[in-house]
């Protein structure tokens, strides 16, 4: 340990000019030893209520009026007041700059803690991994939720505040079904699109789908009632990003409901990488926020008793209840990336001969932070499982994959034990239950009866007989309903087009299941 004069703070109290000491010693070390690329910082201070505010509103600075909010604020409230629930250290915003918001009741070790782990580890991770840089708009996201939360207050004006909760409501329902899962369109300029819009509201006759035109007012004609395969085109079916859908094909919707409806689909195009990153994200920034800290240590910048403090949450935060706790819901989305980092240093810096049989690529190549950075910036969770998940910390974290299906054989089995075909199994079905091709329904609008009663039709693909939930799918479904104006038909089939089930609904009616 060095002099005491070379610390950052001495005990617990901190003060602006102290945080401003930790954000330059972690960016020296982030910087010029890990070899970190961050977008410019803006550290804030807040309340344990102004943190609450945050969660209602999906973490983000701004956000446009919603009654759900208030929901969740209630509710988020009532709990940590009970003790039921803590609160976070930190929220963080993927925007440029990054915003990193820290609970001014954390002492100044966690405010260090934080700081390394959002302002450098999170920071880094949203500037360069592949899913941010093809999906979201870090420079444009605050400008545009400003605009967000103008206009919508200006619809709240013009045309009730019933009639816009009504429209956010249903957009709300169908927001995880508002996303283009593909990289096949021009990356999102959000100021581009903010300029759009005022274009829009200048020229709001130029959002009438002219298709509609061709919608018999009588008798049907058949010779002028469009083809199967013209009609699908016209419409740019199937699509899967049903919300983009609506606001560009839904015949009655009002030029503000489909600007709002453009609104929540690109907010939900932000968050889309997000949830595909958990394991990565949370991984990357515990192991950065791991390096800084002792190397803080080492440097004499924080006491034996601050890295006491630090390692005792540090330990909270990667703990992994096993199987049987009470305690367990699932992988720690924090110990199992972090324990995946740290096994891929060991595998670059001293592998034995199994890793160099499965690795062979980064094994002993000596480099870790180079290697680190490559996968943190083209990786997401499955694929990084996937390739990444080694047996040695297979074997460390007791994995085994069990198979209970009643159709097959009675009772559960275990399907995959610790052999190499065995974690091969393992690996494979652990990153399943982060790919969001398998996790996430399959639903897509297949066609429109324009013909005749102009029911919107939608198929969900089963995969291995996850059908959806029937209370859940109905109220979802009559939203789409009442932003559609007409009946909606969902259909479910399997893998055999063997239809399952249909759900048929009404707008501002009731739900029929056959």
């Amino acid at each position: 340990m060095t002099a005491t004069a070379d610390r950052l703070f001495q005990g617990a109290d901190w003060d602006f000019p102290t945080l401003q000491r930790i954000h330059d010693a972690c960016d020296e070390i982030a910087r010029s030893e890990l070899g970190l690329d961050v977008y410019p910082n803006q550290i804030e201070v807040i309340t344990a209520e102004q943190i609450l505010d945050a969660y209602s509103s999906v973490g983000m600075p701004l956000f446009y009026k919603h009654w759900s909010f208030g929901k969740h604020f209630a509710f988020q409230e009532a709990s940590y007041r009970k003790g039921l629930t803590g609160l976070a250290y930190e929220v963080v915003i993927n925007s440029s700059p990054c915003i990193s918001y820290l609970m001014e009741e954390n002492t100044a070790t966690m405010q260090t803690l934080v700081i390394a782990h959002a302002a450098f580890g999170h920071n880094h991770f949203f500037k360069n991994n592949y899913l941010f840089r093809q999906w979201t708009d870090a420079d444009g996201i605050l400008d545009y939720l400003e605009f967000a939360k103008g206009y919508v207050a200006q619809c709240e004006e013009r045309h009730g505040r019933q009639a816009v909760e009504h429209t956010l409501d249903a957009a709300h329902a169908l927001m995880s079904h508002g996303i283009d899962r593909y990289p096949g369109k021009k990356k999102l300029d959000l100021r581009v699109e903010e300029k759009r819009a005022a274009q829009r509201r200048l020229h709001e006759e130029s959002v009438f789908n002219d298709l509609w035109r061709t919608v018999p007012t009588g008798p049907a004609k058949s010779n002028a009632v469009l083809s199967v395969e013209r009609r699908r085109t016209l419409l740019g079916l199937p699509q899967e990003n049903i919300l983009y859908f609506l606001e560009k094909s839904a015949p009655r919707l009002q030029p503000w409901q489909r600007e709002i409806l453009r609104i929540v689909r690109h907010i939900a195009q932000y968050f889309y990488p997000q949830s595909q990153t958990k394991v990565m994200n949370e991984g990357t920034a515990t192991y950065v926020h791991y390096r800084i800290m002792n190397r803080l240590h080492e440097q004499g910048k924080i006491s034996d008793g601050n890295f006491l403090e630090f390692l005792q949450s540090h330990t909270n935060v990667v703990f992994q209840p096993d199987f049987d706790d009470p305690r367990f819901s699932g992988f720690n989305p924090y110990a199992l990336g972090f324990a995946m980092m740290l096994d891929i240093e060991r595998i670059v810096t001293s592998p034995d001969d199994e890793d160099r049989e499965w690795f062979r690529e980064i094994a002993g190549s000596g480099d870790t932070m180079g290697v680190l950075r490559r996968v943190w910036a083209n990786y997401r969770d499955e694929s990084f499982i996937t390739q990444f998940l080694s047996p040695r910390l297979m074997r460390r974290l007791r994995l085994f994959h069990l198979h209970d299906d009643p159709a097959e054989t009675a009772g559960i089995r275990v399907d995959a034990i610790h052999d190499e075909r065995g974690y091969r199994r393992v690996r494979r079905e652990l990153a399943r239950q982060y790919d969001v091709g398998f996790i996430d329904p399959n639903i897509e609008v297949v066609d429109v009866d324009l013909a005749g009663n102009r029911r919107l039709i939608l198929r969900h693909t089963v995969v291995k007989g996850a059908q959806l939930n029937e209370v859940d799918a109905k109220r979802v479904l009559q939203h789409l309903a009442d932003l559609w104006s007409y009946d909606v038909s969902l259909i479910e089939v399997d893998a055999a087009d063997t239809i399952l089930k249909e759900y048929v609904l009404s707008p501002g009616g009731l739900a029929a299941a056959a």
